[in-house]
């Protein structure tokens, strides 16, 4: 199973871990709400995670341009 890490904005792929016996507790997902799971979290059919996490290249434009944080796909 392996979870991989991608930017939510900009679709970059961030890394990838490959543990067969990591939990959910030890990369701290267990804290997200049932929302933020929805939102941040997909499962795909082979057993793969991904997990939509910002980058902090979309961290820096979005501090300093937060009017870009109002459109749907912002830094494409």
């Amino acid at each position: 199973m392996a979870i991989n890490y991608v930017c939510r904005h900009c679709r970059t792929f961030l890394g990838s871990i490959d543990k067969r016996n990591i939990s959910e507790i030890r990369l701290g997902l267990h804290t997200l709400t049932p929302a933020e799971r929805r939102e941040m979290i997909a499962y795909d059919p082979n057993g793969e995670i991904t997990v939509k996490v910002t980058c902090d290249y979309c961290k820096e434009a979005l501090e300093n341009n937060p009017e870009l944080s109002l459109l749907a796909s912002p830094l494409q």
